[in-house]
């Protein structure tokens, strides 16, 4: 399987609720084309500015998109669930 690792940068408060297993999901812009099995890693900023931290890699294990903005998720953008390695 052929992957594609995607570095990303999230705000302290998010950043630390994936670290903390609380959160399992990534609402993201879908300009990366991202496929499920990709690898996301995440890097943690605060207020615009990378604090030199980031998490282990992440599997996306599953993508919600193509969901029109009236059912709740505007056009172009995904959900991505992420998993642990």
């Amino acid at each position: 399987m052929s992957r594609n690792h995607h570095v990303l940068k999230t705000e302290t408060e998010y950043y630390q609720a994936v670290e903390r297993g609380e959160k399992t999901f990534e609402l993201r812009k879908n300009d990366r084309d991202f496929k499920v099995g990709d690898m996301i890693y995440l890097k943690e900023i605060v207020n615009g500015i990378e604090t030199g931290r980031q998490l282990p890699p992440k599997e996306i294990i599953y993508i919600f998109m193509d969901f029109d903005i009236v059912d709740g998720l505007k056009s172009g953008y995904c959900i991505l669930q992420l998993r642990g390695i």
